[in-house]
């Protein structure tokens, strides 16, 4: 080929494949291209104890739904489903919703619920408890001694020290992993 032929068909060849990008690649103003992040739990911390008084409308901005419809709607996650039901890691089970430390993993024992049991909590005030009527049943509802969240319900059916079983959803529980001990 003629070398004054490559210098005509070399900035046509240049505009055909810039001409061929895909139609997508469009230029989005930087403000668009920032990623959207969740809104961050203010109220999440795993050292403080004290009460909190959190309207609903503000959890619901900022808790994801699953864990908005458990903890503060009372729904229960289906028996089997849950990530702990049967996790036998050793450590600590916090609220999800404000941090609170519930349950230590050597108070958890198994049992044929389907859902993460334990026979008691990792402090006396860790938990409170109502009376519960709801779907003709008398039960005790658990909830978080720090923010009020429906954690579950209370049976007189578990192993020796307590007899109790404190009937856990999984998706209220934050499990933090022991650091292990080695050299």
């Amino acid at each position: 080929m003629h070398p004054s032929l490559n210098r005509l068909l070399l900035p046509l060849f240049v505009v055909v494949l810039i001409g061929c990008q895909p139609a997508t690649k469009k230029e989005i103003p930087a403000q668009q291209t920032t990623p959207v992040m969740p809104v961050r739990n203010p109220y999440y911390s795993r050292v403080d104890t004290l009460a909190l008084n959190v309207p609903d409308s503000v959890w619901k901005t900022i808790l994801p739904d699953s864990i908005y419809q458990v903890g503060r709607k009372k729904a229960t996650e289906r028996a089997f489903t849950g990530k702990y039901w049967n996790y036998n890691s050793l450590g600590t089970y916090y609220c999800a919703v404000c941090g609170n430390k519930l349950f230590r993993s050597d108070s958890k024992f198994a049992s044929d619920c389907g859902w993460p049991s334990f026979f008691e909590p990792s402090r006396k005030n860790s938990v409170t408890y109502q009376p519960d009527t709801s779907h003709g049943l008398n039960r005790i509802e658990v909830l978080c001694g720090r923010c009020n969240s429906h954690l579950g319900h209370l049976f007189d059916d578990g192993p020796p020290p307590t007899g109790k079983r404190y009937c856990m959803n999984s998706i209220i529980l934050d499990f933090v992993p022991e650091l292990s001990s080695q050299p």
